[in-house]
């Protein structure tokens, strides 16, 4: 199963979400489920996106999650590198590997990740 770990802003706009998950679908195809930080699972904007895709929400604990990509504001936030990155391996299952590393939109409002479950073919 693909999972796309998204990190964004509180403010961010339903278009930013969208542009960074098709940013990331563009290299990693379609995905099965979104994941995010607990805080931000229910955001209304999160929750469209999800609803128009017909695929769930995933609210996972991603603290102590190692990822390639290191911001040191959300290690200090969240207590690792990248919360689209952590998002999406949590998100995957045990075992899973990253396909697509963080990506950002063009106004910085969002980032997303792909990951793919253990023993799942490209």
């Amino acid at each position: 199963m693909r999972v796309a770990g998204l990190g964004f802003r509180t403010d961010a706009p339903l278009a930013a979400l969208e542009a960074a998950l098709l940013l990331a679908e563009a290299q990693g195809g379609p995905v099965a489920a979104l994941a995010t930080v607990p805080g931000k699972a229910g955001a209304p904007q999160l929750a469209a996106l999800a609803q128009a895709r017909g695929i769930p929400v995933l609210a996972v604990a991603i603290r102590g999650v190692a990822t390639p990509a290191q911001s040191p504001r959300i290690m200090a936030l969240h207590g690792t590198g990248s919360v689209a990155e952590a998002a999406a391996l949590v998100g995957a299952g045990p075992g899973a590997r990253l396909l697509v590393p963080r990506l950002r939109t063009a106004d910085g409002m969002a980032t997303a990740a792909i990951a793919l479950s253990m023993g799942e073919c490209e």
